[in-house]
């Protein structure tokens, strides 16, 4: 499985961006599909996971802000991100998980390239 994540970018605080990550290859094995992202000098976070029927997780953090989908037709999974804070600057990486991990489970089978988000205050 590759994952291939995009657009990230500049933007001030309180506005929004969209990220996208497109799956290819054994598509089949995977179960969950998520987003994590990592800030300079801090731990990785799970920021939303997304299941293949669509049951959905957050971080506390990002709750009411952040908005996790996903397109199984087009083994795509997108994070809306509103309402941005000079916070949640950071490396953001897409990942799944193959089938019969455990729910939740802090850990991925597979990890794309990060994008890096950046909000200016």
């Amino acid at each position: 499985v590759q994952l291939q994540a995009s657009g990230g970018g500049l933007v001030q605080a309180g506005g929004s961006l969209r990220l996208s990550c497109a799956a290819s290859g054994t598509i089949s094995n995977i179960n969950v599909m998520g987003w994590d992202r990592q800030a300079p000098g801090k731990e990785r976070e799970l920021v939303a996971s997304i299941t293949n029927i669509g049951t959905t997780n957050y971080a506390d953090s990002v709750k009411g802000r952040f908005t996790i989908s996903r397109d199984n037709a087009q083994n795509a999974v997108y994070l809306q991100m509103n309402s941005l804070k000079p916070e949640d600057t950071a490396v953001y990486y897409c990942n799944a998980q193959r089938k019969f991990r455990p729910i939740p489970w802090s850990g991925y089978d597979w990890r794309g390239q990060g994008t890096l988000v950046t909000v200016s205050s």
